[in-house]
């Protein structure tokens, strides 16, 4: 298969054809909604030649992502951006110096995704890779598809949580998604299952962030 390099054109290739089968048939009223477009695993992008601007991002992502991600519609959401005071996690509240944004779905499902606002140099990505790799309950996949250069994708499981997270370096921006849900619903009912959807939902994150070239 392929591989596909610029994502906004992966993701909008079947939008155009679905528009252009709309604007030439008269479409009765109680007709059928349109089925909607398919998302792109990450093993079928190739990130490592993506370029991500350091900016506000979250308005970017296709309500229709957002979904696919949760298996379902969120019933809650929470961002924050460059500046804003904000919870960074469990038990630190700072001004942050990043864009965030994530939604959770009825069954504890959250997508999340994190963009650092100041440039990172790939000496100082080793080092967040290199972070990352430590944390608790997380076990590192070598053979996961890059996710930037350098980068690290993590699989974690806590208190009945299982996370499947990507990260790395998109020419100077350093990237982060994850996709979390309990082990007892479908989303996380086996590895494979969360590791599929969460490459999905970081692809729509990926293109939300792509510069346009």
């Amino acid at each position: 298969m392929p591989v596909v390099r610029h994502l906004a054109l992966a993701l909008g290739v079947t939008a155009l054809a679905v528009g252009i089968g709309v604007a030439v048939s008269d479409v009765p009223e109680d007709a059928a909604p349109t089925a909607v477009e398919p998302s792109v695993p990450l093993t079928d992008v190739d990130t490592t030649e993506l370029v991500a601007q350091r900016a506000a991002f979250c308005g970017a992502l296709p309500e229709a992502a957002v979904t696919e991600a949760l298996g379902g519609d969120p019933v809650d959401e929470a961002s924050y951006g460059s500046g804003d005071r904000a919870a960074l996690t469990d038990r630190v509240e700072d001004v942050s110096h990043e864009f965030s944004c994530s939604w959770q779905g009825e069954d504890g499902t959250v997508a999340r995704a994190w963009l650092f606002v100041p440039p990172v140099t790939p000496a100082a990505a080793d080092s967040l890779v290199a972070s990352a790799r430590k944390a608790k309950g997380c076990t590192p996949d070598p053979g996961a598809p890059a996710y930037g250069v350098p980068t690290l994708a993590l699989a974690c499981e806590q208190a009945g949580v299982r996370t499947q997270s990507y990260r790395g370096l998109f020419g100077d921006a350093w990237l982060t998604c994850e996709l979390s849900a309990p082990a007892t619903t479908p989303a996380a009912a086996s590895p494979e299952a969360l590791t599929d959807r969460a490459g999905r939902w970081c692809v729509s994150v990926a293109s939300a962030v792509e510069v346009a070239g």
